[in-house]
C-alpha cells in the first residue's frame, strides 16, 4: 500500500467523529449505547494501530475480530424483545440524514483505490453504487420530513434499495480480502481496511448503517 497523504486519514476521521455523534443523536443519546460504541471505537483503534490486523502471515484469519461482534450485536437486536424496543427507539429523522456520511467513505475508498490499497471493484468505478445513498438521502429527507411530500412506502423502499447496496459493498469487500475466503482482486486484495483507521469501517460504519436502515425499516412498517 502506498503512503497516504493527510487529507485520507484526516477525511475518513471526521466522517468516523460525524457518524458517531449522528447515531448516538439518533439513539436519543442514550448513555448505554454512547458509551459501548466509544469503547469499541477505541477498542478497535487500538487493536489495528498494533498491526494486529495485517499479520497475513497469522496462522488463522483476524478480519472475523472486526465483523463478528457488530454482527452479533444486530442479531441480539433484531431476535429479542429489548433489542426490538431498542431499534424501535431511535429517531428516523436522524436516521435519514445519518447516510451522508456514505459520499465521504465513497470518496476515501476512491483514493484508497488510487494508492494501491484496495481493487477498483471497491469503488464506484466499480461494483460500488453505495454513494447513491449518499447522495440522495438529503433529497429523501427534505421531501419525507421537511416538505412531507414523501410517505411510508417510498421510505421503506428507499431503505431497502439503500440496504441491499451496503450489502452488496460488504460481500465484494470479504471476496476481495486476503483470507481464505477470496475469489477475486487477487492482483490487489483488499487490505486497506485492515489498517487504522479504515479498520472502523468495517467494525463501526457499515454496522451502523445496517442497524440505521433495519431501525428505520422496522419503524416505518410499525406506522
Amino acid at each position: 500500500m502506498d503512503q497516504l497523504p493527510f487529507y485520507v486519514y484526516a477525511t475518513f476521521i471526521s466522517t468516523v467523529v460525524i457518524a458517531y455523534y449522528l447515531i448516538v443523536k439518533a439513539s436519543g443519546f442514550k448513555k448505554p449505547f454512547l458509551i459501548v460504541m466509544a469503547i469499541w471505537i477505541v477498542l478497535q483503534s487500538i487493536i489495528s494501530i498494533s498491526g494486529f490486523y495485517t499479520n497475513f502471515k497469522a496462522a488463522s484469519p483476524r478480519f472475523p475480530l472486526l465483523v463478528v461482534p457488530p454482527l452479533l450485536f444486530l442479531m441480539y437486536n433484531l431476535l429479542t424483545k429489548k433489542g426490538d424496543a431498542f431499534l424501535l427507539a431511535f429517531n428516523i429523522k436522524t436516521l435519514t440524514i445519518f447516510h451522508i456520511i456514505r459520499i465521504p467513505v465513497e470518496i476515501v475508498l476512491y483514493w484508497l483505490f488510487v494508492h494501491k490499497a484496495i481493487p477498483s471493484l471497491m469503488t464506484f468505478e466499480g461494483r460500488n453504487f453505495d454513494i447513491l445513498s449518499g447522495l440522495s438521502a438529503p433529497v429523501m429527507y427534505y421531501l419525507a420530513f421537511v416538505k412531507k411530500r414523501v410517505g411510508n412506502t417510498p421510505l421503506i423502499i428507499w431503505n431497502i434499495i439503500c440496504l441491499l447496496l451496503v450489502i452488496n459493498v460488504v460481500i465484494n469487500s470479504i471476496l476481495a480480502s486476503p483470507t481464505p475466503f477470496q475469489q477475486f482482486a487477487f492482483e490487489q486484495p483488499n487490505i486497506g481496511i485492515l489498517y487504522f483507521p479504515f479498520t472502523l469501517l468495517p467494525s463501526f460504519l457499515v454496522p451502523m448503517v445496517i442497524l440505521s436502515h433495519v431501525s428505520a425499516i422496522k419503524q416505518l412498517l410499525k406506522k
